[in-house]
């Protein structure tokens, strides 16, 4: 198998899973194959996307992020607290849930480069600094009643040909676009994946390492902050236990998506197509009405397990090569 095959192989299975699920849902459901199914993909999976652009870059680097979650939870009630109980415009509180959220991923960026401390350590602390914060500010749901909330949530931007996507789709795919720029177009980009190769030969070769490090821990925590608008937009509330595991959900579309968990390998089409496996799978749960929830953790699992044996398995085959 020649070397750019078999680096993009992990890719090419990801989109191979997601055409045969995809069409296997189609063949069993009677209008699965609609263009309202797939626009929900993105609609229905937005929270869940953004946070893994911001991880994809992250594991990019070597790194992993365990308090994404926390975060979506603290902006969303924050968000929701400073519109309706402080008068706070939404554009004033969305940017300062942003900076905040760019700061503890500075914060932590900083933790992890100076002190080198395991990056599962240190965003494990700041998991429960952000929830403690979340809870803190409110301990129950808050309704957001503004008009240019309750308009972003029933925006729809309609191109033509009865295809309407809205707010949280649109936010989702410019994500998607401005990683894919981000993490394959620019020196950061190359970066990020040199460190999460060799951190010692990217030191040698004379790359920002501790600069990189800490900005993309900052960039991880915006995105992070982004996805939890998202999810204010998306229920038009905020609540404290909002994004609850997802950091787990987050881990498990990069790695679906092909990116080598230890890092310095990957690619952003690849997280886009693991958030549609996510999302058809999602989809196909609530058009049988049969099958719980529990059904979308197992099937995650098994698609969690498989592609972490083909990157070990390829990673085996890479070592005897050398």
């Amino acid at each position: 198998m020649k070397a750019s095959i078999r680096r993009r192989l992990p890719l090419l299975v990801t989109a191979g899973t997601f055409v045969v699920l995809f069409v296997t849902a189609g063949i069993m459901y009677d209008g699965f194959f609609s263009s309202r199914v797939f626009v929900n993909l993105f609609t229905d999976t937005a929270s869940t996307g953004v946070a893994a652009v911001g991880m994809t870059l992250v594991i990019f680097s070597g790194g992993i992020d365990l308090s994404v979650g926390a975060v979506i939870g603290f902006t969303s009630i924050l968000m929701a607290t400073l519109v309706e109980k402080h008068g706070v415009h939404p554009a004033v509180a969305a940017t300062a849930a942003l900076a905040l959220g760019a700061g503890l991923g500075a914060f932590m960026g900083m933790l992890i480069q100076v002190f080198r401390q395991p990056p599962f350590l240190v965003t494990l602390a700041g998991m429960f600094l952000a929830r403690g914060g979340a809870w803190w500010i409110s301990t129950e749901s808050t309704e957001i009643k503004h008009p240019l909330l309750v308009g972003l949530s029933g925006f729809a931007w309609e191109p033509g040909g009865g295809l309407r996507l809205p707010t949280t789709a649109l936010v989702l795919v410019a994500a998607l676009a401005a990683g894919y720029v981000l993490a394959h177009h620019t020196r950061f980009g190359r970066n990020l994946l040199a460190i999460g190769g060799n951190e010692q030969s990217a030191l040698l070769m004379g790359l920002p390492v501790a600069a990189t490090k800490i900005w993309v821990y900052t960039l991880n925590g915006a995105c992070a902050a982004l996805a939890g608008l998202v999810a204010v937009i998306y229920s038009g509330s905020g609540n404290p236990s909002q994004g609850i595991g997802l950091e787990l959900d987050a881990i498990a579309v990069v790695v679906i998506g092909g990116t080598l968990l230890s890092g310095g390998r990957g690619h952003m089409l690849g997280t886009l197509f693991g958030i549609l496996i996510f999302g058809t799978i999602q989809s196909a749960l609530l058009f049988d009405g049969r099958l719980g929830s529990a059904w979308l953790r197992i099937v995650v699992g098994l698609l969690l397990l498989g592609f972490i044996l083909l990157q070990r398995l390829m990673l085996g085959r890479a070592d005897r090569r050398s």
